[in-house]
């Protein structure tokens, strides 16, 4: 049981930092474009609306995103509750990749709407 809840806890982090990052990002996201805290891809970071754009495009997305995996990802733990080690570890790793793919998979339709609505020297179109 100790080990399962371990697992919960781990498969919540991916959906619970999307849910915060993404309303973060909505509410005070990084004022100035930056290599260290932010959404930061090149497309993003062409121009100082590019950036901002990305980021409550991201934000956005995010917020949506976590709020259905996190209580999915608690559901999809439940079948596994008292199971032994092995077969919690094997969903528990199964959980988290699937987040993130999403979580990775998140870039494309940011990258996307960035490439709509710049041009490639991230001037608005």
């Amino acid at each position: 049981m100790g080990f399962w809840v371990f697992c919960l806890a781990m498969d919540l982090l991916i959906p619970a930092m999307m849910l915060l990052l993404g309303r973060r990002f909505l509410t005070k996201p990084p004022r100035t474009i930056n290599g260290t805290y932010g959404y930061r891809t090149r497309r993003s970071m062409k121009s100082q609306a590019a950036w901002d754009f990305a980021h409550r495009t991201c934000g956005k997305l995010w917020s949506r995103l976590g709020l259905v995996l996190l209580p999915l990802s608690a559901l999809v733990m439940l079948p596994v509750l008292g199971a032994d080690a092995g077969t919690v570890g094997l969903w528990c790793g199964a959980v988290a990749l699937v987040q993130t793919a999403v979580l990775l998979g998140s870039i494309f339709p940011v990258e996307r709407a960035l490439k709509k609505e710049f041009d490639q020297f991230g001037r608005k179109r």
